[in-house]
């Protein structure tokens, strides 16, 4: 994401390489080229300017430490002001009440059911807090059997009435449900609507006002650029909702919406969906994403990522194997899915300061290990164990059941001991690092 934004930055920054000091004139063409990278990227001009204008005057007030180049002082300055325009610091999700109520909100194809389903994983999950989703969708066909199924997928129940066309109805049900039942937070899920269509505006105004939500949450559509800004502002008219969140944000080269609704609607983004993934779902932190539109990576978010999937049994297991050279390609399977869990392999990798880079056209998905599992899953358990005994028949049937070539099988066997060798020496437990090599 903010592929095309991160690119015209940083050709901005480039106008100040060589300088030996910071000018009026030298700024205002930075600046000017600036303006024109977020025009580029689908910010409204208003918020384009106003940005300009306070890094121009922040830069111009600056005194310059030899130390430090223009060009660097430059980029840090656009980096704070980035960070600012988007809310300065991560907000939380108000889950305080008996039950908490948690009312989702937006656009028809927004993706409201499935940020639903990701949320009540998050809070279940991270927030240890149980949970029931309400399916007062009913409006959209299959709307109901949506919720449902992801409702399955993160093991969280779903309050449903059959036959019932009034939302104000089932929520009011489904949060005296949960109150009977000690559930601690109630998601409820609302039909998409347009800000134009008065009649759904004039419902979910009074759902709001029935619930008394703790917390309301605009779901929009990052692609849709200022669109999604000026529809946020609509919502925000008639439901003054407490929060943003941006969907589909993996496919936003652009990064338009990010940058101006907290300026132009005055509201928080709080969580970025970036995946299909169910944990695909993360809180945003201004600061960070600043961090990586300016090619600075983010190695915060990834060591986090990293952290929720390793735990510190495991590790010290896996330690315990490497000691006594018992590290097998079972082992080796597990830890691939605990990658893949940590979300999509070429965005981790863009985490990597440097790296997002580097990355830009080389086609990475998360099909990038499927080989290497095939290969391992056409063992037999007793040569996952002693990958020793793998003569060249077995190589032979190996290769056939997974549908790879014998190179391809002798490549890994050699790749796996090799590594095994090196982990056994080193005695870093850092899998993420030794697997590299393994994902061709």
């Amino acid at each position: 994401m903010f592929e095309n934004l991160s690119e015209r930055l940083e050709r901005s920054f480039k106008i100040l390489k060589g300088e030996g000091k910071i000018t009026e004139i030298n700024i205002s063409e930075t600046v000017k080229d600036i303006r024109r990278a977020l025009l580029d990227a689908d910010v409204s001009y208003h918020v384009a300017k106003d940005f300009c204008d306070r890094v121009k005057v922040k830069a111009i007030g600056q005194n310059v430490i030899t130390a430090v180049k223009p060009q660097q002082l430059m980029v840090k300055i656009v980096h704070d002001e980035l960070a600012e325009f988007m809310g300065s610091s991560s907000y939380e999700i108000n889950l305080k009440g008996t039950p908490a109520v948690v009312l989702v909100a937006g656009l028809n194809g927004s993706g409201k059911t499935t940020f639903s389903g990701k949320l009540a994983l998050h809070v279940k999950s991270k927030k240890g807090m149980k949970v029931l989703l309400a399916a007062c969708d009913t409006f959209r066909p299959a709307a109901i059997e949506q919720l449902k199924v992801l409702g399955e997928q993160v093991d969280v129940p779903v309050y449903t009435e059959d036959g019932v066309k009034d939302p104000i109805r089932i929520a009011k049900n489904a949060v005296k449900y949960a109150k009977d039942n000690g559930f601690s937070v109630v998601i409820v899920d609302t039909a998409g609507r347009l800000a134009v269509d008065e009649e759904l505006m004039n419902e979910i105004s009074a759902l709001h006002k029935a619930l008394e939500p703790q917390e309301t949450l605009f779901v929009v559509d990052a692609m849709t650029g200022q669109d999604a800004v000026e529809t946020a502002k609509a919502f925000n008219d008639r439901l003054d909702f407490d929060g943003v969140v941006l969907t589909k944000m993996d496919g936003d080269t652009r990064g338009g919406a990010a940058l101006s609704i907290k300026a132009v609607v005055g509201k928080p983004i709080k969580f970025v969906s970036t995946g299909e993934k169910m944990e695909a779902l993360d809180v945003f932190h201004p600061d960070r994403v600043a961090d990586r539109i300016l090619g600075m990576g983010d190695i915060v978010s990834l060591v986090e990522k990293a952290q929720e999937q390793f735990d510190e049994k495991q590790a010290r297991e896996l330690k315990k194997k490497l000691a006594k050279d018992k590290f097998t390609f079972m082992d080796f399977y597990e830890q691939i899915q605990q990658v893949k869990k940590m979300g999509n392999i070429k965005d981790l990798a863009s985490m990597i300061p440097g790296v997002g880079k580097a990355l830009k056209d080389v086609d990475i998905d998360n099909d990038s290990f499927k080989g290497v599992e095939a290969i391992i899953m056409s063992m037999t358990p007793y040569e996952r164990e002693h990958p020793e005994v793998i003569n060249g028949s077995r190589r032979k049937r190996i290769a056939d059941g997974s549908g790879t070539s014998i190179p391809e099988v002798n490549r890994l066997l050699k790749q796996f001991e090799g590594t095994r060798k090196m982990m056994k020496t080193a005695m870093t437990g850092n899998l993420m690092q030794r697997m590299k090599g393994f994902r061709r």
